[in-house]
């Protein structure tokens, strides 16, 4: 803080770090309030507090937003150790409470005693919706398993539009550019918006339960042709890999003799009648099982793979070369040695097996997944 002045010094110790300061938790029982174990923190808040994720004007500043981990009822409560005051002119405090009650629907609790009456009250609460899936998950602290079920419910179900305004607040937090559904948009319902497991239930593989499971309830559609996502994050992208490779691999066109033989028409219309799996989404689940198949060990195995992938990887290359070629019909020569100098073939290449050897342990993670399913 070298060339500060004494008062931006001091400013500098009234900012807050809202990642850090924002205390989430889902409470089950009144004792789990004070039980630091059952908190967690944004990934994200700079949706609500800016870029720099920062908000200004206390010391040890706290932002509870305790929902009873049923229906979500809410606690907001705001605690800091000081904050600046009339010493520093022209100086105000960042208003944090208006900041979050933009994000939060009314009705929410301010007090720990109201709260903690609404617990009680709530003991029995039932989702909302259908019941789709019941499976258990083993929990090691607790030395038992756990059971969990997955419900379908919309807009028609008494109470479910005031939850999913509660719910929709964790988007916030988690989402790096998510933004809240507008429920009355009757598309809404045809679109994977957006999925999210929150941080204490991450790591059990209950994505991968919720991915299957609504995979399963539009797979029985008659009016769906393709399930998919909108703008799919990397972590996504690993969890779709895992679930569609796990419902094709005992399909008969991918059976280790066809999938030597390389990827065919037949793979990708049996993945579409059966399952409502894409081509794009197809070739990678040909991939990973073909790469299951495949003895790396033995050269010409070996050889034969990482040619049949990189043919597909080479695809945008292959463009740019096509462009080039037009380019010479058409361009002043100093113009096109501008464009060659953007088209390295030698960088080309080591990008290309860059690429690949980053999908070869991709496609690894997630067959040691599979094999331990």
């Amino acid at each position: 803080m070298a060339g500060l002045s004494a008062m931006e010094k001091k400013l500098a110790e009234f900012k807050c770090n809202t990642n850090e300061a924002i205390q989430l938790k889902l409470v089950r029982f009144p004792e789990d309030l004070e039980d630091d174990s059952t908190t967690f923190n944004p990934e994200y808040s700079h949706q609500v507090f800016g870029d720099d994720e920062v908000a200004f004007g206390y010391k040890g500043l706290k932002i509870l937003l305790y929902y009873n981990a049923g229906n979500l009822s809410t606690l907001f409560r705001i605690k800091y150790t000081s904050k600046v005051n009339e010493n520093f002119d022209c100086v105000e405090a960042d208003d944090v409470e208006s900041k979050i009650r933009k994000i939060i629907p009314p009705g929410f609790c301010t007090s720990t005693d109201d709260f903690v009456s609404l617990l009680e009250k709530e003991v029995n609460f039932k989702p909302f919706g259908t019941l789709l899936h019941t499976y258990s998950v083993h929990n090691e602290e607790a030395g038992e398993d756990i059971t969990y079920q997955i419900y379908q419910a919309d807009m028609t179900c008494p109470g479910f539009r005031e939850y999913h305004e509660r719910l929709q607040t964790f988007l916030m937090w988690f989402i790096e550019t998510a933004s809240f559904i507008d429920v009355d948009d009757e598309r809404w319902n045809y679109f994977l918006v957006q999925m999210l497991i929150l941080p204490p239930f991450q790591g059990e593989g209950h994505g991968a339960q919720l991915f299957e499971t609504v995979h399963r309830y539009y797979m029985s559609s008659p009016t769906v042709l393709d399930i998919t996502a909108e703008d799919p994050s990397e972590n996504y992208v690993k969890l779709r890999d895992f679930v569609l490779v796990k419902l094709c691999q005992d399909l008969p066109c991918f059976s280790p003799e066809k999938l030597m033989q390389g990827f065919s028409q037949e793979m990708v219309t049996e993945a579409q009648q059966k399952l409502k799996i894409n081509k794009q989404h197809t070739r990678r689940v040909y991939e990973i099982l073909r790469l299951r198949a495949t003895d790396m060990g033995d050269p010409e195995q070996s050889r034969g793979y990482r040619l049949d992938v990189k043919k597909r990887l080479i695809g945008p290359y292959k463009k740019k070369q096509r462009e080039l070629a037009k380019m010479r019909r058409c361009l002043r020569p100093e113009e096109l040695t501008n464009q060659l100098n953007q088209i390295d073939l030698n960088m080309q290449h080591e990008q290309l097996e860059e690429s690949f050897q980053q999908l070869v342990s991709d496609y690894r993670r997630v067959l040691e997944r599979l094999a331990q399913a």
